[in-house]
């Protein structure tokens, strides 16, 4: 009974010591922390396109009249 305690005790300590899961866990942080900075500069290139083509067409409209 004592082997079988003995073995399931070091088997406990040897899934503790795992860190293979770690890596999974910081390689999601990084993907998250890449998609949001990612986001939020698409969002502020968006607005400077959209501005940059509107004073375009409002000059072409002006120059047409």
């Amino acid at each position: 009974m004592n082997h079988l305690i003995l073995n399931l005790y070091v088997k406990i300590q040897a899934l503790m010591d795992r860190e293979d899961g770690q890596d999974l866990v910081e390689y999601a942080l990084v993907v998250a922390l890449v998609a949001f900075g990612a986001t939020a500069a698409l969002q502020t290139l968006g607005s400077g396109l959209n501005s940059a083509f509107t004073n375009i067409s409002s000059t072409l409209a002006s120059s047409l009249t």
